[in-house]
């Protein structure tokens, strides 16, 4: 009997630790994470004043993120912003592309990481009625942009990509603008190349002389990444007139 009893309990005592230890490290992954996403570039002043509206662009914070309004009636882009980086900080970009004929819907990110969000274009979509819509984004939000467009191509005209490339196949129909700086650190020319085959038939690709990774948000300097020759203000006017001669380019 006694026997019996030691037995039960050396097995009930094995299962308390299994769950203690089971408890303890769910516990610590979840102090690991949110102490990992708790640190993230913010975005510096320029980037808050860009948040105001003005004579050309009506910028409102939405359910999604924020909403860049500006003269055009007919093509809008998805903006997802890249891994743990504010999602205002790419609002100077984004005004401006707006000013030029492009609204814009940026996309506020779970853990201001976009894999925990790849399909919220979709629900962005249902709220406004453009011609043309494309999707894109910075460095993950640009290649988890392409995961969304890689599935939902029927939606889309085209991907817009700053400083990412693609990791799966797009369709053929699409069109693809991949820009990037000669000084980019993170999506190097190296990977952008490796990148081409799944870009669709339609792709333009550009290298920014003298911009880097970090550039096309206003957030401050970027781990990894290599030093700028020219502004912000410079890399993301080149970006931005880049991106309003592509959409204006008429199909073949």
């Amino acid at each position: 009997m006694m026997i019996k009893e030691k037995s039960t309990r050396k097995r009930w005592n094995k299962k308390h630790l299994f769950w203690i230890i089971s408890l303890a490290l769910l516990l610590a992954f979840a102090v690991t994470f949110l102490v990992y996403t708790g640190d993230y570039y913010r975005a510096d002043e320029t980037a808050v004043a860009a948040l105001s509206s003005d004579g050309s662009v009506a910028v409102a914070r939405t359910d999604y993120g924020w909403f860049f309004d500006g003269p055009s009636d007919e093509n809008a882009l998805i903006f997802y912003p890249g891994a743990k980086v504010e999602e205002t900080a790419y609002a100077p970009l984004l005004h401006r592309l707006a000013a030029e004929g492009m609204d814009v819907c940026l996309v506020r990110m779970p853990f201001h990481l976009a894999f925990f969000g790849i399909n919220k274009a979709g629900a962005v979509m249902k709220q406004y009625d453009y011609a043309h819509w494309y999707i894109g984004g910075h460095s993950l939000g640009g290649a988890m942009s392409t995961g969304y467009a890689s599935k939902h191509g029927d939606l889309l005209d085209g991907v817009i990509l700053f400083g990412a490339y693609a990791y799966k196949p797009l369709d053929k129909h699409l069109t693809e603008l991949l820009i990037f700086g000669s000084e980019d650190g993170l999506s190097t020319v190296e990977k952008v190349e490796k990148a081409r085959v799944y870009a669709p038939e339609t792709y333009f690709e550009k290298c920014i002389g003298g911009g880097n990774h970090a550039q096309f948000g206003n957030y401050g300097i970027q781990t990894g990444d290599g030093t700028a020759a020219i502004s912000a203000e410079e890399q993301q006017a080149i970006a931005v007139k880049l991106i309003i001669e592509v959409i204006s380019t008429p199909a073949d």
